[in-house]
């Protein structure tokens, strides 16, 4: 018996997803802190249209790889949205978590 290769990455995506949204269930999204990101003193880019990314972000204490948006940038930590489900999740990541192709 072989595999269907026609619908592979859309099962692929789907399994993805549920991955995602079970480990989003785990814990909260961890985001940088306030005094981590010094925006006070950092200076911040805005990006009119986003670029897609991969990042690294964690829910609890478990960490996964998404694909996201970044939105905002400061030298050391960038500001990503991502979608689990339904819902749209933003938070601030280490720049160096930020994976571009």
């Amino acid at each position: 018996m072989g595999s269907n290769r026609r619908y592979a990455a859309s099962i692929d995506a789907r399994m993805d997803d549920r991955i995602l949204e079970r480990v989003a269930a785990q814990g909260a999204l961890q985001s940088l802190t306030t005094d981590e990101l010094e925006l006070d003193r950092k200076q911040v880019t805005t990006d009119p249209r986003p670029r897609r990314v991969r990042a690294w972000v964690r829910f609890g204490a478990e960490p996964i790889l998404v694909e996201a948006e970044l939105c905002m940038w400061t030298d050391r930590a960038a500001a990503i949205r991502f979608r689990v489900g339904s819902a749209e999740r933003r938070c601030w990541v280490w720049s160096g978590a930020v994976l571009q192709d």
